[in-house]
């Protein structure tokens, strides 16, 4: 499968930030997520493994009791069950990637 990013729709998630499905298959998918600086993703836990790659922009991610700012090129993996939460210190994408694939995402 071959997905062009310049083909898919961007799907708002709320005012400032919004995603994209991007290939998806078998048992995972890559999401591409883009998000206005100020913005955050309240504390949340999925069934689904997950790991994020940041493209650009800076963020703070909280998990497990710690906070840590991470900029273009770090990565985190959250587990499955395992509460996280993200504050945008800039405008920031983020790709994704999750295992199994989110069906409330499609």
């Amino acid at each position: 499968m071959i997905t062009r990013n310049a083909e898919v729709s961007a799907k708002a998630l709320f005012p400032g930030a919004a995603r994209k499905v991007l290939a998806r298959g078998g048992g995972m998918m890559i999401v591409e997520a883009r998000f206005d600086a100020g913005k955050e993703v309240a504390e949340h836990s999925h069934p689904h493994e997950q790991a994020s790659y940041v493209v650009s922009g800076r963020l703070v991610l909280s998990m497990g009791g710690r906070e840590e700012t991470l900029g273009p090129g770090d990565s985190f993996y959250a587990g499955p069950g395992v509460p996280h939460a993200v504050r945008f210190l800039e405008d920031s994408v983020v790709t994704d990637t999750f295992t199994p694939q989110r069906e409330d995402f499609l």
